[in-house]
């Protein structure tokens, strides 16, 4: 699968493999995860009549070294060339990464995690509108149509065991045998997690039909499958991991594969605005027991409500006035990625939606970077998810949408009664 460098490109082969050996301690995820026992002691409390803001402990570490070599990589590489301008601003946004860990625990990262991630009030591209705008609007939508995530019927329902048998068979048909294996671990937060060559379920869950055509579409047909055409890039092999900068890219895309594939349904839609809108809470001083309110007045069960407010206050204090803002990137993410779609189809760029999968890019990455396609110097991807496969239905989608997006509601008048 690995393909030889390609004549000119060994210095920028050489400088993003120092970006890789730089960035291999900086998991971003793991180091503001939170341990299972902290989920078990908030709702002991809980069922006790007690509402105790959890005790959370971060190992701090000095990356500073890490830091002086991300920077010294962004100053070798040429700006001006497709590939140095790549890894400049790859090593630049893993440097901001590095300087949030150092800050973990303190109010800091949350001022570090908006210039990574955005904040809520930020405009969407192309739009007066913000993405808080468009979490309320989604909101209004799923409690207009009644639904209660706690009162979510559940078609049937999946152990997590019978789950990673599932899709364990589906990643073996896609990839190949024991290219990436499914297994369950006991301190996943998140359903699920993927990456090139695992795939992690979280136990004790009970899994629906709609969780498993999601897990399918965001995890393992973006995240996985963009991480392993990654590796199989011959000059920048550090697309097999998302620089931060290129997290809402990554995200959007993963729930836009969930749309486009029929996957998403409105709870799932509604899960992620309430995220952004508790996001916007902790930044104006709710601390994390109002947070966990906030979900479950919304209807989430206790545990559902802890784990949404876990993850906006990870890595920072839970008594309010500050957030860690990755998850606002989904909602966003998913916007932008669409318009780019729609954008692209309009002026007849198949070849960037199929490149956007070739490794994990961010939506200007693809458009910068198309003459390294065309070189030979980045590779086509490996693999693309089934619904991108299906071109004619793809094209189909993205017409009608662009159609379908110029009919003004506020015009139609002959439907509503008098």
């Amino acid at each position: 699968m690995n393909k030889a460098v390609p004549p000119g490109c060994s210095r920028y082969a050489a400088l993003d493999k120092r970006l890789i050996e730089a960035v291999r301690g900086v998991h971003v995820l793991g180091a503001v995860a939170w341990p299972a026992s902290a989920e078990r002691r908030f709702l002991e409390n809980l069922a006790r009549g007690r509402e105790v803001l959890p005790k959370i402990e971060y190992a701090r570490r000095d990356l500073s070294a890490q830091r002086a070599e991300l920077e010294a990589i962004a100053a070798a590489a040429d700006p001006a060339h497709p590939l140095g301008d790549y890894i400049v601003r790859s090593a630049r946004s893993w440097a901001v990464a590095a300087s949030m860990l150092e800050a973990i625990g303190s109010r800091a990262v949350t001022a570090l995690s908006i210039e990574l991630y955005g904040r809520p009030g930020d405009p969407l591209p192309g739009s007066s509108r913000t993405n808080l705008d468009a979490a309320k609007y989604f909101l209004q939508i799923a409690e207009e149509l009644g639904d209660g995530l706690a009162a979510d019927e559940i078609d049937y329902c999946l152990s997590a065991q019978t789950m990673r048998d599932d899709i364990q068979c589906e990643v073996d048909a896609f990839f190949g045998a024991g290219i990436v294996k499914v297994e369950i671990d006991p301190d996943l937060t998140a359903k699920a997690a993927a990456g090139a060559t695992r795939i992690r379920l979280r136990p004790a869950t009970c899994y629906s039909g709609y969780d498993r055509s999601q897990l399918l579409a965001h995890e393992v047909f973006v995240h996985t499958l963009t991480a392993i055409n990654g590796r199989a890039q011959p000059v920048l092999k550090s697309l097999s991991r998302a620089s931060p900068r290129a997290t809402a890219t990554q995200e959007g895309l993963a729930v836009f594969a969930e749309v486009m594939s029929g996957s998403i349904d409105i709870a799932r839609l509604k899960r992620i605005s309430l995220r952004i809108l508790a996001i916007e809470r902790a930044l104006a001083g709710a601390d994390f027991i109002e947070v966990f309110r906030f979900f479950r007045g919304h209807g989430q069960g206790d545990a559902d409500s802890f784990h949404s407010t876990q993850r906006v206050f990870r890595g920072v204090p839970l008594d309010g006035g500050a957030a860690f803002a990755k998850d606002n990137v989904y909602l966003a993410g998913l916007l932008t990625v669409h318009t780019f779609f729609r954008w692209a189809f309009k002026r007849g760029r198949l070849d960037l939606l199929r490149n956007l999968f070739a490794g994990k890019f961010a939506l200007e990455d693809v458009i910068r970077l198309a003459p390294c396609f065309a070189d030979g110097s980045l590779g086509a991807p490996v693999h693309v998810p089934p619904w991108v496969q299906a071109a004619h239905g793809l094209a189909g989608k993205l017409a009608f949408s662009l159609f379908a997006n110029k009919i003004r509601m506020g015009k139609i008048g002959q439907w509503d009664p008098a």
